[in-house]
């Protein structure tokens, strides 16, 4: 493999990580704001509440738990865990090719 490709391919598998880090971080922050009963009306909470809500779309409900928080860390981390796994097994293949 030429310096060129190696390169490239190393610089797309860190624009990979970082994004499933990023948003790995808005989804644990959002259940951190929750936990804490941050306050809503808030820019930067009501932001966060939005593009968490938008990534963990696919979850929404999944887990249905009597207790609020634990349904907010259940549907709220899974997406989370889901977007790091599969980030950086796509950066390690990205580096391997």
């Amino acid at each position: 493999m030429s310096r060129r490709a190696r390169y490239s391919s190393n610089e797309a598998a860190k624009a990979v990580v970082v994004i499933a880090d990023l948003t790995a971080l808005i989804l644990g922050l959002w259940i951190l704001f929750a936990l804490l009963d941050a306050n809503r009306a808030n820019d930067l909470v009501n932001f966060v509440h939005i593009v968490a809500g938008w990534l963990a779309g696919w979850s929404h409900d999944l887990f249905t738990m009597d207790t609020a928080w634990v349904r907010t860390v259940l549907n709220y981390g899974l997406p989370a865990v889901v977007y790091l796994c599969i980030g950086h097994m796509l950066a390690a293949r990205i580096r391997r090719a």
